[in-house]
């Protein structure tokens, strides 16, 4: 089994890794399922990510007490294992600034940039604390769930893997690999994601579980039964297809399950527009717009798909600059104007915000080239200017006559002039709303407040934090009900099976 596997053991590392056969194959619904499948057993579970890439994030207390950022997926899992999130949770994190270049986040702190030329080599230092977070975490709690990400099967990253087989490997972990029957070709996804794997690796591949399906068990049974016997390992359940499920999402492939169709939802009475930009940051800013019944919310990417919009939101993006010249080419600046002038309101969230005022510069080159400049749309008397040192905040105030918190992740400094009032750290200006805090429209009082205001919405009782428990409820008994829950936490109690059978002919070494 190799020497990790038994200094696993002997030091009682309780663990599972849940991998999957591709990137958004699952893995972050089935790791936040067991969570709460877990807990609801009285064992004190943990939820962990090596590294995540993702510029959807959140703020949560560090151990310093200082504010400290981590994926969203994380955090929402730790509230599905009811625990306290944490950075270890989330040691790495990597935003994309472009195609071949990430800021990265260690221990929910700026540490500078991670390129693809230096991929290996520029990470060994994230790799150790990435382990030495989940060494911690597993000294703290009975289990950690651990997300893999991609796929354990890419084997020209193997050299300096820390997220998937690496730290199954560190941990002496079993792991169980997720695929997507819906993308189809599921079965030799599962067999390859194995059979490529070095002997060493193959060892801590205790079994699978398929995601997404819809049709007729039967008839996928024999499958099962195959994949079982050829590569002597369990397939641990299978989990339906449910458009209920609707979490907190860390990557923006699922912006494509989002409403961007141009159809009315039944009953909307007032619809809300939310610009798609291309580098978008926490677009979980208007989930909770999505749970209003009278509300039709949709992503849009043109002038027409905001032309009948009763509401637009400007969400945060990674990249100001780049974005708002997206935002002009696109001809969406004039339509947004064109929509003020008409009396309809705006809300933009903090890089949305920013494209509200009259100017952005980022002098250091924290987002764009070093001396970028772009005017603004002008809707607001805000200056930005980017710096080189980051605002990690847990804000609260009010706004609208109702109390309103939410979180701060910026590098902007703005500067507010005479001919704006102040509105939850950013600006408004008539029906113009800028904020720079994420997260307000998930408090019900500022919602219901921010609606009455601006679209004469009347108060729907929706209740956010509920819902979002609902959400991991229903999640956790399909868990219950599809997967073997006691047999997957026995796994991670007690390890991978001794003698399971090398897949391949050939094994890549």
């Amino acid at each position: 089994m190799g020497h990790g596997h038994r200094a696993a053991q002997e030091t009682g590392v309780n663990g599972l890794l849940v991998a999957g056969t591709t990137s958004d194959a699952g893995k972050s619904v089935v790791t936040t399922g067991l969570c709460r499948a877990f807990a609801r057993r009285g064992v004190r579970v943990a939820p962990y990510k090596a590294q995540n890439m993702s510029n959807n994030s959140m703020v949560c207390p560090g151990p310093d007490g200082r504010p400290a950022e981590i994926g969203r997926a994380q955090w929402v899992q730790a509230l599905a294992a009811r625990a306290v999130p944490e950075p270890a949770m989330n040691p790495v994190l990597l935003k994309p600034g472009g195609d071949r270049r990430s800021h990265a986040v260690l221990m929910g702190h700026p540490a500078g940039e991670v390129s693809s030329s230096d991929w290996e080599a520029g990470r060994r230092h994230l790799a150790e604390a990435a382990h030495a977070a989940f060494d911690d975490l597993s000294e703290r709690y009975d289990v950690v769930v651990a997300e893999g990400a991609g796929s354990p099967a890419e084997i020209n990253l193997r050299a300096g893997d820390y997220v998937n087989m690496g730290l199954a490997r560190h941990a002496g972990m079993p792991v169980v690999v997720v695929g997507d029957i819906d993308r189809g070709g599921v079965f030799a996804a599962m067999y390859g994601t194995v059979a490529l794997l070095e002997p060493a690796d193959q060892a801590l591949i205790a079994g699978f579980v398929v995601n997404k399906f819809r049709g007729d068990h039967s008839l996928l049974q024999p499958g099962l039964d195959d994949l079982e016997r050829i590569t002597g390992r369990r397939v641990f359940g299978t989990l339906p297809w449910d458009p209920g499920l609707w979490l907190d999402s860390e990557d923006a492939l699922d912006l494509e399950g989002r409403r961007a169709d141009g159809r009315a939802a039944p009953g909307a009475v007032a619809r809300v527009a939310v610009v798609r930009l291309p580098r978008i940051s926490n677009f979980t800013d208007v989930d909770a717009l999505g749970l209003e019944p009278g509300l039709d919310v949709v992503f849009a990417s043109g002038p027409r798909d905001i032309a009948d919009a009763d509401l637009v939101v400007l969400p945060g993006t990674r990249a100001t600059l780049a974005d708002l010249a997206w935002l002009r080419s696109r001809g969406l600046d004039e339509a947004i104007i064109g929509h003020v002038r008409r009396g309809r309101p705006v809300l933009g969230i903090c890089g949305g915000f920013q494209m509200l005022g009259r100017v952005v510069t980022d002098p250091e080159g924290v987002e764009a080239a070093p001396g970028s400049s772009a005017e603004g749309l002008g809707l607001l008397d805000v200056r930005t200017d980017f710096t080189a040192d980051k605002t990690l905040r847990l804000p609260e105030g009010e706004a609208l006559g109702a109390p309103a918190s939410g979180y701060e992740i910026h590098h902007g400094r703005i500067t507010v002039g005479g001919d704006a009032e102040g509105f939850l750290g950013g600006a408004r200006a008539g029906e113009v709303f800028g904020t720079m805090w994420h997260g307000t429209l998930e408090g019900d009082a500022f919602r219901a407040a921010f609606l009455a205001r601006t679209l004469g919405y009347g108060p729907s009782g929706v209740d956010f934090p509920a819902a979002r428990e609902r959400r991991m409820d229903l999640l956790a008994d399909l868990v219950e009900r599809h997967l073997d829950v006691d047999a997957l936490l026995g796994l991670a109690r007690e390890g991978s099976p001794a003698g399971l059978p090398l897949l391949g002919q050939e094994p890549v070494r």
